[in-house]
């Protein structure tokens, strides 16, 4: 019975430290997918600024499923991304104001300098593990909830 009592000394503290941190990525901004087969939900972190948008995803050797990156850009236009010194394939999914998916390029090759474009104006950019559209149904047309982002971006940026 002595021997319980270290293990439980042990194990309790870090048991609730990992309920607090999966608490805290909890509470970070969300996109939320709403599909013909149900809702996919994806925890993004935010590129606001000039710089966040050209480092991106670039240099990373994993993205978790549910995990992404949401592109906030000023205004509505064409867009093109490409894969330089991203090692890992990723869908990118591009969005329309209104949040509607305008176009998914899929299992982008890593590495590859080839520019990869909207094919119609957009103002958000998901990006996403490989796969990740086909594996859970989105398409364009596509409804999404964004993060609330009212006066997170400033003109400019």
């Amino acid at each position: 019975m002595g021997g319980r009592a270290p293990l439980a000394a042990f194990f309790l503290p870090l048991a609730l430290l990992t309920l607090v941190a999966c608490s805290r990525a909890a509470s970070g901004p969300v996109v939320t997918v709403h599909t013909a087969s149900g809702d996919a939900v994806v925890a993004v972190e935010l590129a606001l600024t000039r710089e966040a948008q050209e480092r991106g995803l670039m240099y990373r050797t994993e993205l978790a499923e549910s995990a992404g990156m949401l592109f906030v850009f000023d205004r509505e236009q064409e867009r093109t991304f490409w894969m330089s010194s991203t090692p890992i394939s990723l869908d990118i999914i591009y969005i329309r104001s209104d949040a509607t998916i305008v176009s998914i390029a899929s299992r982008t090759t890593p590495y590859s300098e080839k520019t990869i474009p909207s094919r119609g104006p957009a103002r958000y950019v998901l990006e996403v593990p490989g796969g990740w559209a086909e594996r859970h149904g989105a398409k364009p047309g596509d409804r999404l909830t964004l993060p609330q982002l009212a006066g997170a971006r400033k003109p400019g940026d």
